[in-house]
C-alpha cells in the first residue's frame, strides 16, 4: 500500500516535498507542529468536496448507464451510433478495462478495491483542484468497476463489468474505463507540470 502511495505521489511537507521529522527550532517549534499548521492551511475541505463530487457524478453516470444497457440493450442486436465507426454493443468483461485480463477477475478486484483506498489515503492531504478531479474521476471509475465485481454474476468478487461502448477496431469499454484513463492521463499530465496534489510546485 505504501508502495502504490509513492508511485501515485503521496504529497508530503511543501518544504521539502517528503515527510520528515524536524528537531525544534529556535521558537521550539518543532517539525511535528509545523506538519500540523500546514495540514490545517484553509481549501482542503474544498477540494475534498471536489473529489467527492466528481467521483459521486461519474460512478452515478457509469451506474445509470449500465442499468439502461442491461435493461434495453443486452441481448439486442448492437444499435450504431456513428456509422460503422462507433455502435453500442452490450458484451459482460470478466477482464481489466477494454477486456484485458479476462483470467484474472478476482486479482482486478483486489487492484480496484486498493486504489480506492489509496485515494481515500491522499485526500487527507489535497489542496489542489487539478489533482482533486483527477483523483475524483479514478475513484468514481473505479467503484463503478467495483460494484460490477460484487454485485454481478457469476459471484461476489468475480462478476463481469458491463461494457458497451464499442468504437470500430477497439476493445468494448464502459464509462467507468472512460472516467478511470481520463484521470490517470490527467494525473501524468499533472505530474510533467510538477504540480504535487497538496498544492505544491517542483521544478526538477
Amino acid at each position: 500500500m505504501a508502495e502504490a502511495e509513492r508511485i501515485i505521489g503521496t504529497p508530503g511537507t511543501p518544504d521539502d516535498g517528503g515527510e520528515r521529522t524536524a528537531a525544534p527550532d529556535a521558537s521550539g517549534t518543532s517539525g511535528a507542529d509545523q506538519q500540523s499548521t500546514v495540514d490545517r492551511r484553509p481549501g482542503r475541505g474544498r477540494r475534498i468536496a471536489v473529489l467527492f463530487a466528481v467521483a459521486a457524478f461519474a460512478y452515478a453516470l457509469d451506474l445509470v448507464s449500465k442499468m439502461i444497457v442491461v435493461a434495453k440493450l443486452e441481448h439486442h442486436a448492437p444499435i450504431q451510433v456513428v456509422g460503422d465507426w462507433l455502435e453500442f454493443h452490450a458484451i459482460r468483461n470478466p477482464g481489466a478495462a477494454f477486456g484485458f485480463g479476462g483470467a484474472f477477475t478476482i486479482i482486478f478486484t483486489l487492484i480496484a478495491a486498493a486504489v480506492i483506498v489509496v485515494i481515500f489515503r491522499l485526500a487527507r492531504k489535497l489542496y489542489s483542484f487539478p489533482w482533486a478531479v483527477a483523483l475524483g474521476l479514478l475513484l468514481g471509475g473505479a467503484l463503478g468497476n467495483l460494484t460490477d465485481r460484487i454485485f454481478r454474476s457469476p459471484g461476489i468478487f468475480e462478476g463481469q463489468v458491463v461494457d458497451f461502448i464499442a468504437p470500430k477496431d477497439f476493445a468494448v469499454f464502459n464509462l467507468a474505463d472512460s472516467a478511470i484513463v481520463c484521470g490517470g492521463i490527467l494525473i501524468v499530465l499533472l505530474s510533467f507540470r510538477g504540480l504535487d496534489p497538496d498544492g505544491t510546485v517542483h521544478k526538477d
